[in-house]
């Protein structure tokens, strides 16, 4: 597990990060891609959004959401993963960050890579999250991930990964695509151009 971590710091690290400077309107937010160990594992967590939520209820998504006032991003996705997953971690637990990506709901994403030597216990808030699993990071090596897509409105193909049964879409497809290429194996890899589905701005 040492190892592991210390090749996803170095390869994160020399990732030369795409920065994205937010617009007037835009909101600023982070997603977790929250690594620990399972049975001698190595996983990231996963969850599916509650049902009852206003936007994107039931989809995959990695823990996340807004950057408050007086936040950075690693400060939001480690209240966010405290908040939905009932995990409480430090900026010491933070690998570093991957590229920022636009949303088509207007967002400016962040994704924080955060990394707990120790197995955790998710403890999933109802109010934000129906499911939470951790997923071994093998699986995000399908051999058929990622598949793309032709966009039916034209623009950049739409990229699904492979999670428990099912294609997933982007945003959190691409945050996981990006992972598994810059982190886990050292491959240059963008995501800014890939194509998102048009419900996912509602």
């Amino acid at each position: 597990m040492d190892e592991l971590r210390d090749r996803i710091a170095a390869n994160v690290a020399a990732h030369e990060r795409h920065v994205l400077e937010p617009g007037p309107e835009q909101r600023l937010a982070a997603v977790a891609l929250l690594l620990s160990p399972l049975d001698g594992v190595p996983t990231y967590a996963i969850t599916r959004r509650a049902m009852t939520l206003r936007r994107g209820a039931g989809n995959f998504a990695l823990p996340g959401g807004h950057i408050d006032p007086g936040e950075d991003a690693i400060d939001a996705a480690l209240r966010e993963t405290w908040e939905e997953l009932g995990v409480q971690l430090t900026r010491d637990h933070c690998l570093g960050l991957l590229d920022d990506f636009t949303t088509l709901g207007g967002q400016r994403v962040t994704p924080v890579v955060l990394w707990s030597p120790e197995p955790l216990a998710l403890n999933p808030n109802p109010d934000e999250v129906h499911l939470a699993w951790l997923e071994p990071l093998t699986d995000l090596d399908h051999p058929e991930a990622p598949k793309r897509e032709p966009h039916p409105d034209g623009g950049g193909d739409i990229l699904r990964m492979f999670v428990r049964g099912h294609w997933i879409n982007p945003p959190t497809a691409a945050f996981l695509y990006q992972f598994r290429e810059v982190a886990l194996h050292g491959r240059p890899a963008r995501v800014h151009a890939v194509g998102q589905p048009s419900w996912t701005a509602r």
